[in-house]
């Protein structure tokens, strides 16, 4: 059984590089989100954000989402001029399965504060495009009635077709609380 959990912890990390690395790396562009954003005028209502929030706000102890199976990046994901994302904390249990909940985001997105510390700043739900097909959405996902954004190409190879949706529920977005790119989100100077 150890064996199997070290080999899935494994697996999760090469997920949550692969999911990373490319955002990270700064290969990513702002059109990748293009298309089916809708963060700028949607919004979700009082009791959908109590929902999200009461679900998620133990992950503020960066060490509760790490004990939770959220693993973690090194880089952070930002496009200067759009807005960054920040850290993405992945679980990959979460980003493998079928299922959309809105108690179980597959990312988590975290910025740092003035001492290096994480922050939680938003959330992210993470779903694979069935068919692989970018020309088609008709398993477009949706939570609270809000369709994800996509479906989008990868960002790296083996990352495969997918949709997502953020919700900036830690970190105010002047672009809209749904909206993919956060412009108060800077990433440190390394």
């Amino acid at each position: 059984m150890n064996n199997t959990r070290i080999t899935a912890r494994r697996v999760g990390t090469l997920a949550a590089i692969t999911l990373c690395a490319t955002i990270l790396g700064g290969q990513l562009t702002a059109q990748a989100h293009d298309g089916h954003e809708s963060g700028q005028t949607a919004r979700l209502t009082g009791a959908q954000r109590t929902v999200i929030r009461e679900a998620t706000s133990r992950f503020k102890n960066v060490d509760t989402a790490i004990a939770d199976g959220y693993l973690p990046t090194e880089a952070c994901a930002e496009i200067p001029g759009v807005g960054g994302m920040g850290y993405h904390f992945l679980n990959p249990a979460l980003a493998f399965d079928d299922r959309i909940d809105p108690t179980q985001p597959e990312i988590l997105l975290y910025t740092k504060d003035g001492k290096g510390r994480f922050k939680l700043a938003g959330v992210e739900w993470f779903k694979a495009d069935a068919d692989q097909d970018l020309s088609t959405d008709a398993d477009r996902p949706t939570l609270f009635g809000q369709p994800f954004d996509g479906p989008m190409a990868g960002h790296e190879p083996g990352m495969p077709a997918h949709f997502d949706l953020h919700v900036w529920l830690y970190e105010k977005n002047p672009t809209g609380e749904l909206s993919a790119w956060n412009p108060n989100v800077t990433c440190p100077v390394p």
